[in-house]
């Protein structure tokens, strides 16, 4: 591949001439050259000078002109330069050492070599030279060109030494190996094993934006497995990890929830980009180890662990730094909400069931489906089918019923001012009892959903509580 011909932007050309008019050696470096290789898109540039990456960063400012905003980071020797869609972060290059308490490297300015012994991967240690005579040369000491074609992830050094010294790389590991399908490299696997116990030294916020980015990747089911297997997800995630493994009573086991939950989370993947909804996948069976009984007739039951799992879910987001407003919500209602089609399917889909499932889901009611249609795992063709066959009977109702009675978001259409106005009485338990009244006509098709037919029932059912209207 000629590499040159990726750097033919002109801002390659103005970074090549600030770096010579200073007599610096540069570099683009990292994930920029990675993403050429991997043929792609990238927006993010990482030069590394041999030098002041402050001064280059300085000098390429000025000569975009007007409207390039410069961000200096002098704690971090560290600066950014945007104008428009350029954004190019400058660095010193440096040698790093640690502390065994603390992932923040102690630094001192060092040479390209040194730059690169410090970078996670080798993948991630390619650099392109910048300046002239050299302009587009790589400059790849520990094979990760090699390791691209491979589709391998490997450290540049020894990586018990780079995962104790900074243990964040030890989840960019499984999460490059999750977003690029690489395998990482056997020796690399056994350190992040060794290793595994570093993680808790890490912040939660940063052990959360990777595995987000895990969440976000094509197949997440790759980072998962891995992060079980290398010891990493017991220390992240208990929860989830305490889905693994199957009970077997006299000759009768449940699945595997853990290996069950992943199908799930990679079919929703397949089908959608929602964060949050992949979320409700892998967490929609969490509460089944608290509720797993076994029963002479019935075998292994689970009974209620969707209202456990629910429960699960603000513990859950709050230690690990997850927003606690409408995402949480959301998830949770996946979570309490997942059985709800699935025994639809399974028995007559009654028009009072399929009015009461859209009034619970509201406009999550499309995500919900989704969801459920993923959670059926089954080997046995026929069940899928029958299944299948099912679901999409009770979107055809879903559909005729919002159309006809208008549940989703549902209001009632009478309000507890209207009945407090209708009966001159004043704020009490008896409002919301008769609204409760009302609200169960309609979503069991006893009345339609119109103000009249609701305010006809009001003034039956409160003459039979002894309350009449006010005549004025």
């Amino acid at each position: 591949m000629n590499l040159k011909e990726h750097l033919q932007d002109r801002v390659f050309a103005l970074l090549s001439e600030t770096a010579d008019e200073l007599g610096l050696e540069a570099y683009i470096i990292g994930g920029y050259v990675r993403d050429i290789l991997l043929q792609r898109p990238s927006k993010d540039i990482d030069v590394v000078v041999v030098g002041s990456g402050i001064e280059m960063a300085g000098a390429f400012a000025r000569k975009l002109g007007k409207g390039a905003f410069l961000s200096v980071f002098k704690t971090y020797g560290t600066a950014q330069v945007k104008k428009k869609n350029i954004e190019v972060e400058f660095v010193g290059a440096r040698s790093e050492s640690y502390n065994r308490d603390s992932r923040n490297p102690i630094v001192t300015a060092g040479t390209l070599q040194d730059d690169q012994n410090r970078r996670d991967f080798t993948v991630n240690a390619l650099a392109l030279c910048l300046n002239k005579e050299r302009f587009g040369e790589l400059v790849d000491p520990f094979g990760g060109l090699a390791d691209m074609d491979a589709k391998i992830l490997r450290t540049p050094l020894d990586p018990d030494i780079t995962f104790s010294d900074d243990p964040l790389r030890m989840m960019r590991a499984v999460r490059f190996a999750s977003q690029l399908q690489f395998t990482i490299y056997p020796e690399t696997f056994d350190a992040i094993t060794h290793n595994c116990e570093r993680i808790e030294i890490i912040t939660k916020e940063r052990i959360i934006d990777e595995f987000n980015k895990i969440m976000r990747s094509p197949k997440p089911s790759i980072g998962l497995m891995l992060l079980e297997q290398s010891g990493l997800l017991a220390k992240i995630f208990p929860e989830l990890d305490r889905l693994k493994g199957v009970e077997k009573r006299s000759e009768r086991a449940h699945k595997d929830v853990f290996l069950h939950t992943l199908k799930v989370l990679d079919s929703v993947a397949e089908k959608s980009d929602d964060l949050w909804l992949r979320w409700g996948a892998l967490l929609h069976d969490i509460g089944k180890p608290a509720s797993k009984q076994w029963d002479d007739t019935h075998g292994w039951t689970f009974r209620n662990h969707n209202y456990l799992g629910q429960r699960m879910i603000p513990g859950i987001f709050k230690r690990m730094k997850l927003p606690l407003g409408e995402p949480m919500k959301f998830v949770q209602k996946m979570v309490d909400l997942h059985m709800r089609p699935i025994v639809l399917s399974e028995d007559e889909v009654t028009d009072s069931a399929v009015r009461r499932l859209l009034f619970d889901a509201g406009d999550d009611i499309d995500s919900l489906m989704l969801l459920c249609e993923c959670d059926i795992t089954s080997a046995n063709r026929e069940k899928v089918k029958r299944f299948s066959d099912n679901f999409n009977l009770v979107r055809v109702k879903l559909k005729e019923l919002e159309e006809r009675d208008r549940i989703r978001n549902f209001q009632p259409p009478v309000d507890g001012l209207e009945i407090m106005n209708i009966f001159g009485i004043e704020p009490s338990n008896i409002i919301g009892e008769l609204k409760s009244i009302i609200k169960d006509a309609i979503l069991d098709g006893e009345i339609p959903n119109e103000h009249d037919a609701a305010k006809e029932l009001l003034i039956k059912i409160a003459a039979e509580r002894g309350l009449y209207p006010v005549v004025n």
